[in-house]
């Protein structure tokens, strides 16, 4: 039995999806879930060896980069030293909102208890929200979600809830519990369907992502060997003397991040030339504070192919071009694309 871990697990109190990436990429029975509480356990429980692998968001389609993420891979404490990356998981994610029902008005649209969406809205054209609401919304006074949903499903908190307050909440089922025991009715989630039928509260509208396509990709997280690689799991390796190929960089990806010296005019710039240098494919780029002193970043990117364990092919060239003009950098580990799966 291997023991994996995520976030909170499915259960009556939760319902986000974390879990259920971690279910699709770890089938029960052979893994144990482990569920924790925040994203830096999940860390935490990785570095520390009590479990074997743990699954983490990384971005979103719609609303980007996971920051909490980015940070604890930047380890500006040095906490997870030995964090790799060795999987990835996509998973669509569609957005309901949940809560309490109140009988509209004989006569009136119960699609929203101001009658209609453009006097919530102030705009003359409301209607592009995918969301359309199931129940009367003119009692809800107050929304709970995580950070990330918000900005997932923006269009429709624009068309029916502009002015309405909201409330961060450390997860989207952690939303669900709370309006669940508010007695008043006038709170309301932005959650999961799942969410929803655990914690026994009626859908008020449902599909409230701006865009049908809406996902988020996991990463799957492993500790590092003892001898430095990342086999099995992570595909960092491959087999001495076997040849690179063009297939092999499109089934790939890796991770790594560095920094530059801010005072030197052109030092990032000279750290990006070096994969179009050894004529890799560079899909993204992100930074966060680096906390070396105000202003200056610490820089994630992702390219495809993978670093190999017998020190040959691009990226182990690129990487070790890049140690040579960075300021410091490292490697977060190689793994399979799931979308060329």
């Amino acid at each position: 039995m291997i023991r994996t871990t995520c976030g909170p697990t499915p259960s009556p109190d939760t319902g986000q999806h974390c879990p259920i990436a971690a279910l699709s990429h770890f089938p029960q029975p052979h893994y144990t879930i482990v569920p924790q509480t925040t994203i830096a356990d999940v860390f935490a429980a990785v570095q520390s060896g009590s479990v074997s692998q743990g699954v983490v968001p990384f971005e979103n389609s719609s609303n980007g980069s996971v920051i909490f993420t980015l940070d604890l891979f930047a380890d500006l404490a040095g906490r997870n030293p030995d964090i790799l990356v060795c999987g990835e998981v996509y998973l669509g994610v569609h957005h309901c909102l949940l809560g309490r029902s109140k009988d509209a008005p004989e006569g009136q649209d119960a699609g929203t208890g101001r009658t209609t969406a453009e006097d919530v809205s102030g705009s003359p054209s409301p209607a592009k929200s995918r969301g359309k609401p199931l129940r009367d919304l003119g009692h809800i006074t107050k929304l709970y979600s995580h950070h990330q949903a918000w900005g997932q499903c923006n269009d429709f908190l624009t068309t029916y809830f502009k002015g309405v307050e909201r409330i961060d909440v450390s997860s989207t089922s952690k939303a669900a519990e709370i309006v669940q025991q508010d007695d008043s009715g006038c709170s309301a989630a932005i959650s999961s369907r799942m969410a929803g039928e655990l914690n026994g509260l009626e859908f008020l509208a449902e599909n409230l992502e701006d865009n049908e396509g809406n996902s988020t990709r996991f990463l799957v997280l492993r500790r590092r060997r003892d001898d430095g690689t990342a086999r099995p799991d992570g595909s960092a390796g491959a087999a001495d003397g076997e040849a690179e190929t063009d297939d092999e960089h499109a089934r790939y990806k890796t991770l790594v991040s560095f920094t530059v010296r801010h005072s030197e005019p052109g030092d990032l710039a000279g750290c990006l030339a070096v994969f179009q240098k050894f004529g890799l494919n560079l899909t993204s780029i992100n930074s966060r504070p680096s906390n070396e002193a105000t202003w200056h970043y610490i820089f994630f990117v992702e390219i495809m192919g993978r670093k190999r364990h017998d020190g040959s092919g691009a990226v182990n060239q690129a990487l070790k071009g890049l140690d040579g003009v960075a300021q410091s950098c490292r490697w977060l580990g190689s793994w399979e694309n799931a979308l060329e799966a």
